[in-house]
């Protein structure tokens, strides 16, 4: 997907950019499903998690 120009002085990003990265952050969650984690492991998946919220959100106050 081409990305658009924004001028440095835009407040944000632009919602194609989020979409992207929470499509990104739901393939990753759905690569590394199994059944049993190491801590390390859990720790990593619950980062993603965390930041796939925050998208969820961000996008969410982008259609608003």
């Amino acid at each position: 997907m081409p990305r658009n120009s924004v001028p440095a002085t835009a407040p944000g990003l632009p919602s194609a950019i989020l979409h992207e990265i929470h499509d990104s952050l739901v393939l990753a969650l759905d690569a590394s499903e199994r059944p049993r984690y190491s801590q390390p492991e859990r720790e990593a998946r619950s980062y993603l998690r965390h930041a796939l919220r925050d998208t969820r959100r961000l996008l969410g106050e982008a259609r608003a």
